[in-house]
């Protein structure tokens, strides 16, 4: 049997899987945005508290994590109006982090 694809009704059929698809990835994209959110502050947190231990707060290593930090937590604030506070563990939902509070980190130990 041979299908005919510019039928009307596999047409209907390909738009009702694609709008299913779509509406599924939409669900889905806030999710997957604090997935890759918490990930990327967790990721440059800890590779700045590394790179603190191994070569000194002030050190061009701390530096360029501190810097992937703010990128970071920016990225989040654009993507979901809120971002991962790695030290707080918790979800902050304020633009109220402070791009220098990694600077020194005499008030708390870290990993």
């Amino acid at each position: 049997m041979k299908l005919q694809l510019n039928s009307w009704g596999f047409r209907a059929v390909l738009s009702a899987s694609a709008l299913g698809a779509a509406l599924l990835f939409a669900g889905a994209t806030p999710l997957r945005a604090d997935e890759d959110c918490q990930k990327r502050i967790a990721h440059a947190d800890h590779k700045l508290h590394e790179a603190a231990e191994h070569h000194g707060w002030d050190s061009p290593q701390a530096a360029k994590y501190r810097h992937e930090l703010a990128e970071a937590r920016s990225w989040c604030w654009e993507h979901s109006h809120r971002w991962w506070d790695e030290d707080g563990h918790r979800w902050r939902t304020d633009h109220d982090w402070d791009d220098h509070d990694h600077d020194h980190d005499h008030d708390h130990d870290h990993h």
